[in-house]
């Protein structure tokens, strides 16, 4: 794959190509809408957006293959285009990503000069929870988070009344379990699993720990899961609740944030997730339900803070180029905040006012990334070393 290392003219309007899977059934994978709204929100701002796929990708000479929308007829149409100046990572799935083919396109958007490149990769987990934990202005918001083994296991049991096990490559709550305990008689414990099941969970009890584990490892099978501290959430009218956060760079290139909403946990699911059962609801109001008006708009600024100060530490362990990400925040009954995930690949947040804020941001991001200098490109034992990382992230 040959890459051009000439500069984009400053006459030129800068251009970003969305990266995604190609596809036998379809044009390409991805969220569709959420390419047409940028294409539009692009459009809007004299910034030339179009889809490309990674069996198209090509770098070399002033021309790219990609897919634009016809509004009229509803369809998507294949052409060539200006070559872009910033490339949006939006391969959907892990699986997709790490394929080789797909890793060889994705090394070579980090080691070519002329493009910007945002987003690499999935994140891991594990590595997150590594990364925030190590350093001193996030330490505090982290959970006790291990590496689930049955040793671990007992030995957070005996020290926090629940847990929940989170698979490390997991999406939308899927694989989520909980583990609690609890007394059967002023002699007994019991320990319960709780399995999340579509819109509700199913709940096991075992005698003892090691029971436990022998259902756990059971069910997870060869999947790598972490163990995490259960925090005792804020709820509203005896459903518990947590803040999800859009973090996005600006038109100045700096971490800002989109906006914040709320998921109020359904009735009987473990997970605050829309797909498993959970709701969409106004933060403030769900805040102020415990903390009052004023106690609600303190606790959302803290956790605005919070997340630029997350995000910014986690684009620095990571080493690579990070343009937005979402992120799970808790807050406990005495209105302490906690992270728990965040995702490079934010789903479409379905409030209105933080879509458009989102849209924007993209478009003015691309614009800042379209007008810097060309960046020196990467040594043969600095790419060696990019993709070393990579591979250790996914290998978690």
């Amino acid at each position: 794959m040959a890459t051009n290392t000439k500069g984009p003219s400053k006459r030129e309007n800068p251009t970003l190509a969305i990266l995604t899977h190609s596809d036998e059934t379809r044009v390409f994978r991805g969220n569709q809408e959420n390419f047409i709204d940028l294409i539009r929100a692009g459009a809007e701002r004299g910034v030339l957006v179009y889809v490309m796929t990674t069996n198209d990708f090509k770098l070399s000479g002033n021309k790219a293959v990609g897919y634009t929308y016809n509004v009229a007829d509803k369809t998507w149409k294949r052409g060539v285009f200006p070559a872009p100046h910033v490339i949006y990572n939006r391969i959907p799935y892990r699986k997709f990503e790490l394929l080789p083919e797909v890793q060889q396109v994705i090394q070579t958007c980090m080691r070519q000069r002329r493009t910007r490149f945002f987003n690499p990769s999935f994140f891991n987990k594990w590595t997150l929870f590594e990364w925030l934990n190590h350093a001193k202005k996030t330490q505090s918001y982290i959970p006790a988070t291990r590496r689930l083994s049955g040793e671990e296991l007992d030995k957070l049991l005996a020290e926090y009344p629940f847990l929940y096990l989170k698979p490390i490559r997991g999406k939308a709550g899927k694989g989520i379990m909980k583990v609690s305990r609890s007394l059967l008689d002023t002699k007994s414990k019991i320990f319960e699993l709780s399995i999340q099941e579509k819109t509700k969970s199913h709940i096991s009890r075992y005698p003892s720990v090691s029971r436990l584990w022998s259902e756990v490892r059971e069910l997870i099978g060869g999947k790598d899961y972490i163990i995490q501290q259960g925090i005792p959430l804020s709820s509203y009218k005896q459903r518990p609740f947590d803040l999800r956060v859009l973090v996005q760079k600006n038109g100045k290139g700096q971490w800002s944030v989109a906006g914040v909403g709320a998921r109020l946990a359904g009735k009987l699911s473990i997970t605050t997730h829309v797909p498993r059962g959970g709701s969409i609801d106004d933060p403030a109001k769900l805040l102020a339900y415990s903390f009052g008006g004023l106690g609600s708009k303190r606790i959302i600024a803290r956790a605005k803070k919070a997340s630029l100060t997350i995000a910014k530490q986690i684009e620095k362990s990571s080493g690579h180029m990070l343009g937005e990400m979402s992120m799970d925040l808790g807050v406990d009954q005495e209105g302490h905040i906690w992270f728990f995930e965040a995702n490079s690949k934010p789903m479409k947040f379905d409030e209105p006012p933080i879509r458009k804020k989102s849209l924007e941001n993209l478009i003015l991001y691309s614009i800042y990334l379209a007008k810097r200098k060309p960046k020196r490109p990467l040594k043969k034992s600095e790419a060696f070393s990019l993709q070393a990382q990579t591979n250790a992230e996914h290998d978690n």
